[in-house]
């Protein structure tokens, strides 16, 4: 695979993310579905089992993609217990705790734009 040109408008967004702290920090808990894992595990470790019946509309590979990413990111804990069948359980990493109070006022916001949308809506 050839290297990226330095000067492409890829590689100067992707500096532009890296550089700035906010846009770095949506970048991680960017896509569709990692704020709804991060909550679920917010409550209790889960076996992958669980996420998936959580989740019963998230494809498996996309599920495993996810926590995968999440994993790298420092934001998710996987631990393999060497037993028959194989028991692994996914849980939030301290790095994600910290997130806990950000997401709460993040939840509280949502709430109320998604009040006025309706509002507006209804109208």
């Amino acid at each position: 695979m050839a290297a990226r040109k330095q000067n492409s408008t890829y590689s100067r967004n992707e500096k532009c993310i890296i550089d700035c702290d906010l846009t770095f920090a949506v970048y991680m808990l960017g896509g569709r579905w990692k704020l709804l894992i991060l909550d679920k595990l917010a409550k209790r470790k889960m076996r992958f089992s669980e996420l998936k019946k959580e989740f019963s509309y998230i494809t498996e590979r996309m599920l495993t993609l996810q926590l995968r990413t999440m994993e790298q990111d420092g934001l998710v804990k996987r631990t393999v217990y060497a037993e028959v069948p194989p028991r692994v359980e996914y849980e939030l990493t301290d790095t994600a705790r910290e997130l806990a109070p950000i997401l709460s006022q993040l939840s509280d916001w949502g709430g109320k734009q998604r009040k006025i949308a309706q509002q507006g809506t209804a109208v």
